[in-house]
């Protein structure tokens, strides 16, 4: 590792460049010069030894001026004289062939090759009349050789041919020295260029170490540090830029530290809750009113957008995606308590030339207005459908009425009940509609007054009495002894026992039985209990059994009679009081309808 660090150095890098351009250069040279050399040396060697050849074979052709068929066989003593004589080149055979390729006479005068006959393929083509042979061979003895076999001619004739060999080992051991001496100047040049290229790249490097020193103190934040400028040359100039630039960037960091802040007060104190992710949808950054709203205490490492809010990815994706949304997210609270319901607006955040870059997820509770908004939808629903039912069926009796049944006084009669029965019905629900709005308004007072409990319920079951014998129930009314009298509105609490007794009657099969309890509870509140043996509630029911026109059966409570207000007044009415109603049931066994009251009401006079 020590070794690659040290080749990273850019001092390293400058001067093993130098050192193998220099190196590139001087090889392309001696290749070049060397070549050029050895191309120049063989072929003046070679041009010396085919002068000598050509003058040898004029020479012998001279001599042999009788035209002969062939050379003199007489002459071999003479042969041998000219030859010895004639060729100088040292280390050189000359060898005279006569027609039939033998060997008449030779420079180094052993008489063991005259006569003998040469069969190589260069004196063949020479006594064939070829005037161009030679080439170059490697004897026993690894020395190379240079071979020229030239034609002697007599006239137009053939007489003979001249054989040289010469050893090229003076010139190949002169190419070995030459060698030698451009290897040592390459490596004395390199040597020299090593140094300089040290002490050059010394210079350069210098100015850059002291730059890098200082981008690693800015990256640590000490920007109180300078880069010393040692000339004006172009790293001078950069040295210069970069003080420079570590002045503005130190500025520009402290003005954002304090944006930053002022962000962050901003997110922690806002109301609407705010998250906000990175490219991918990992949540990075979450206020206070985020983490209250969806319950996280601090945001997890790796946890998505789509994890926290608890939805689908997709709304997520397409805002990654550069589209704005919004939906409304409904959120189950741990104690049991109505479910909150945000306004959840998810807005891509973009980058210049980065296009999106992360989400923003803005939270509004929403709860309240939604509520209000339900319960205006369904008021105006259910009242325009109350009032359009009566309305409807007088309009229809009247309109029969008009059409001739006026003359039919038994139908006439009948049509009229009816009109006035949806008319009183009509009655009913303004009047109960004025009772809700007094309540929502608080303009409703209640007169409160020491009330016998046990006069105040029988007397509730007397007002029934027609209805509970028409039906053969029984009723028992039961108070407990230490509670015989409360403070309370009789006139409110009449009206609240008299709707759940009626309903208690309306739901109760012929022959059930009503229960009627006032005792004081372990929380010490009066409770007052109407039990009965009816058809029930549903379980789905009970949350909404207090909701404004909410029916179970709306068809039967239409026909008994109801308008659907009922236990909402009477819840109402209680809270008024200060107290709380709870309603048990079950299907085919009977209901249980609870009115806890406080007995010693705060702030209340008695009457």
């Amino acid at each position: 590792m020590r070794g690659v660090r040290f080749f990273r150095s850019i001092q390293i890098k400058l001067i093993m460049m130098v050192l193998l351009l220099i190196l590139i250069a001087v090889q392309l040279i001696g290749v070049y010069f060397i070549s050029t050399m050895k191309t120049s040396l063989i072929n003046s060697f070679s041009s010396n030894l085919n002068d000598q050849a050509n003058l040898l074979t004029t020479m012998l052709s001279s001599s042999n001026s009788n035209n002969e068929a062939s050379l003199q066989a007489g002459a071999e003593g003479t042969l041998s004289d000219l030859v010895s004589n004639f060729f100088t080149n040292s280390g050189a055979e000359v060898q005279v062939l006569d027609a039939g390729g033998k060997v008449l006479a030779t420079s180094n005068n052993t008489q063991s090759y005259i006569g003998r006959k040469n069969t190589s393929l260069l004196v063949s083509r020479a006594l064939q009349g070829v005037r161009d042979n030679e080439e170059e061979i490697i004897d026993e003895n690894n020395v190379r050789n240079k071979v020229i076999a030239k034609p002697i001619f007599s006239g137009d004739k053939i007489v003979g041919a001249v054989y040289i060999v010469a050893s090229m080992n003076d010139l190949y051991q002169t190419m070995e020295n030459i060698n030698r001496i451009f290897v040592s100047a390459t490596l004395i040049a390199l040597g020299l260029t090593a140094v300089l290229g040290v002490l050059l790249a010394g210079t350069i490097t210098s100015p850059i170490k002291a730059l890098t020193r200082q981008a690693g103190a800015v990256a640590e934040g000490r920007f109180n540090e300078r880069v010393p400028v040692f000339g004006r040359d172009e790293i001078g100039q950069l040295s210069v830029a970069f003080n420079e630039m570590t002045d503005r960037l130190s500025d520009a960091l402290a003005v954002n530290e304090e944006e930053k802040e002022k962000l962050a007060s901003i997110l922690s104190n806002m109301s609407d809750g705010v998250l906000a992710t990175d490219e991918v949808g990992s949540v990075i950054v979450t206020n206070r009113r985020a983490r209250a709203m969806l319950g996280l205490r601090e945001p997890r490492d790796g946890i998505t957008l789509s994890e926290a809010l608890g939805i689908a990815k997709e709304p997520i994706a397409e805002t990654l995606q550069g589209r704005e949304s919004s939906m409304l997210l409904h959120r189950e609270t741990d104690d049991g308590t109505e479910d909150q319901i945000y306004r959840v607006t998810l807005t891509p955040i973009r980058r210049r030339d980065r296009g999106v870059a992360g989400a923003i997820a803005v939270l509004q509770d929403v709860t309240e207005a939604e509520k209000l908004e339900q319960s205006r939808r369904e008021f105006v629903a259910n009242v325009s459908h109350e009032l359009r039912t009566p309305l409807t069926t007088i309009k229809s009796y009247a309109e029969a009425l008009d059409d001739g049944a006026l003359d039919e006084p038994p139908l006439a009669d009948r049509f009229v009940g009816v009109i006035r029965s949806e008319t009183e019905r009509m009655i009913r629900l303004v009047t109960d509609l004025l009772h809700l709005s007094r309540f929502d308004s608080r303009r409703n007072q209640l007169l409160r007054q020491h009330v016998d409990l046990l006069e105040m319920l029988e007397e509730v079951v007397d007002r029934f009495s027609f209805q509970l014998r028409q039906k053969a129930i029984t009723v028992s009314v039961k108070v407990e002894e230490t509670r015989k009298v409360a403070l309370l509105d009789r006139d409110g609490i009449d009206q609240v026992l008299d709707n759940l007794v009626s309903n208690a009657i309306k739901y109760t099969l012929d022959g059930g039985s009503i229960d009627i309890t006032a005792r004081t509870n372990e929380s010490g509140q009066l409770a007052i209990a109407i039990k009965d043996t009816g058809i029930g509630i549903p379980k789905k029911d009970l949350p909404r059994i207090f909701e404004r026109f909410y029916r179970v059966d709306k068809a039967r409570s239409r026909n008994m009679g109801g308008t659907g207000l009922g236990l909402s007044i009477a819840r109402e009415i209680v809270r008024a009081h200060g107290g709380s109603m709870t309603i048990d049931s079950e299907m085919n066994v009977g209901t249980v309808v609870t009115v806890l009251l406080p007995i010693v009401p705060e702030g209340s006079e008695s009457a």
